[in-house]
């Protein structure tokens, strides 16, 4: 790949907190789908949608639609169970990022444990990757977890970058950069065994910058913060600001 190919980096949206104000009305707005297409016509590279067990955000006909109306690829995060297995190989998205989830917790806490279940995962991660789906884990920034990320076949990671954001904002500066430098090293790491690098959780426009520096890093997936900011500024010029600075990040 060329030089100019290496310096790509995409901006993935996610849109399940749209769905999180529409359900806690029980309405029918905002609606996310409205939300991912603004996104689409703002610049984003694609769209992530969590379709959760409890469906407590994203529903099953907001992945529908999301199939039928998309122009940018479609990343479904989903969590390894036999149910979202089947609507992913029903639907088969463009990508298919596979992360932890458990009922109580109000996001994704952490990355997936691979290595604890390296066999079980990748008989479950065959049949999407042979359906033409781009299979991703999410996971956190530790040699061992994306060696065995590697080893059951997966092409992507999107490391886990919630540890850093939060000891940023919270001003603990020591863990922050303990935990930049992990992020650095590990991205390097999984781009030299041959993975797709991605990254996600928790950014904001204070660390993105510090995130979309990393060469090897393709593809930034940022949700809530931007839903957040667009309450203000609104969506196109959000997602506008967080595209500017991570091409500065990226060029510099």
């Amino acid at each position: 790949m060329g030089e100019e190919g290496e310096k790509e980096l995409r901006l993935g949206v996610n849109i399940d907190h749209v769905a999180t104000v529409r359900n806690a009305r029980g309405s029918s707005y905002p609606d996310p789908v409205r939300a991912a297409k603004l996104a689409e016509e703002a610049g984003a590279d694609g769209i992530t949608a969590h379709l959760r067990e409890d469906r407590r955000h994203i529903s099953d006909r907001d992945i529908e639609r999301l199939v039928e109306v998309l122009e940018v690829p479609l990343n479904f995060e989903m969590a390894p169970t036999e149910e979202m297995q089947a609507i992913a190989l029903r639907h088969r998205p463009h990508a298919v990022c596979i992360v932890p989830e458990r009922r109580q917790e109000l996001t994704t806490e952490g990355g997936l444990d691979v290595k604890r279940d390296e066999n079980r995962l990748a008989g479950f991660i065959a049949p999407l990757r042979d359906a033409g789906c781009r299979v991703s884990i999410f996971i956190a920034a530790d040699r061992a977890q994306i060696d065995a990320a590697h080893k059951i076949g997966a092409a992507v990671i999107e490391l886990h970058t919630g540890a850093y954001c939060d000891a940023f904002h919270e001003g603990r500066t020591q863990d922050a950069e303990e935990e930049l430098g992990r992020l650095r090293e590990m991205a390097a790491y999984a781009h030299g065994l041959g993975l797709e690098v991605h990254a996600g959780h928790g950014i904001t426009y204070d660390t993105v910058q510090q995130i979309a520096a990393f060469p090897e890093i393709r593809e930034l997936n940022i949700g809530h913060f931007l839903i957040g900011e667009a309450i203000f500024v609104g969506l196109a010029e959000a997602i506008g600001r967080m595209r500017a600075l991570m091409d500065t990040a990226r060029e510099g």
